[in-house]
């Protein structure tokens, strides 16, 4: 499918009929568009609408966010960063096979799914103008990414096995001296004067629940070892990061009700 076929596409709120498992796979650099490459009339104003649905999605969509968190809060930067679950390039792998759920999912799918886990919250309409707009701008930030082609960074770093077992103990003790500052003592977040949120809150009710995979220790290890703290990514060891791990999903969290019915066909991880 040629990627200028997106459009027609998104006007009937579907993703390409070409599954990522059709085309071979391959790896190509993770490239963000420049601004002004967005389109102009209704389709760059659903893009802009999506970006700013991802960077600010509890004040966009207060009614199906179920805490404190943004699409951004895992997705940095708009979903435009290598190994932090970025945006670029999802446009074209989709449908795809999902193990969590046991069946080929959509783009729209997979949205809806972190609204449920990440955001504890409740879907969003796939036929609505929201979901239209998240899709525009992944599409737009796809721009380029050749369909079925991963792009180098997609989802999240991988991590080497500890060399110990995780010690939620020790990473107590680090999450005071690296994460506290900016996440609070209680995992509850950093707050700005008007009630809202500088930091989002790791643990607590405002939270992911535990449904999501942040949730799962070996992707919040990824994600501490590569990216946190926040502009610093890489000055922790892996067993530090593993540990901090351990620590955080070990916090008081909603919890799923759907988490049970999980990996139906198998294949459920260990961590």
């Amino acid at each position: 499918m040629k990627r200028g076929a997106w459009i027609g596409i998104l006007v009937m709120g579907l993703v390409p009929s070409a599954h990522a498992a059709d085309v071979p796979a391959r790896t190509v650099p993770l490239v963000v568009p420049a601004p002004q490459t967005m389109p102009e009339g209704p389709l760059g104003e659903a893009v802009r609408q999506g970006l700013s649905i991802v960077n600010a999605t509890k004040a966009a969509l207060p009614d199906n966010v179920g805490n404190a968190l943004n699409c951004s809060s895992c997705h940095l930067n708009g979903g435009t960063v290598a190994n932090a679950a970025p945006f670029v390039g999802l446009w074209g792998v989709f449908p795809e096979y999902f193990a969590r759920s046991g069946r080929v999912e959509t783009l729209a799918d997979r949205v809806n799914d972190c609204f449920a886990r990440s955001m504890n919250g409740k879907p969003i309409a796939a036929d609505g103008d929201p979901m239209r707009a998240v899709l525009a701008y992944v599409a737009w930030l796809s721009t380029g990414v050749p369909t079925g082609a991963s792009v180098e960074g997609r989802g999240f770093a991988a991590i080497a096995s500890p060399a110990r077992a995780p010690d939620a103990g020790r990473g107590a003790q680090l999450y005071a001296q690296r994460c506290a500052s900016c996440h609070g003592q209680d995992g509850g977040g950093l707050k700005s004067a008007d009630g809202g949120y500088v930091m989002p809150p790791v643990g607590g009710p405002q939270s992911f629940n535990d449904g999501a995979g942040m949730s799962r220790p070996s992707v919040a290890a990824a994600f501490i070892r590569t990216k946190m703290p926040l502009g610093r990514g890489g000055s922790l060891d892996e067993q530090d990061a593993w540990d901090l791990a351990a620590f955080v999903t070990s916090m008081p969290r909603p919890a799923y009700a759907g988490s049970a019915k999980d990996y139906p066909r198998g294949g459920r991880p260990a961590r």
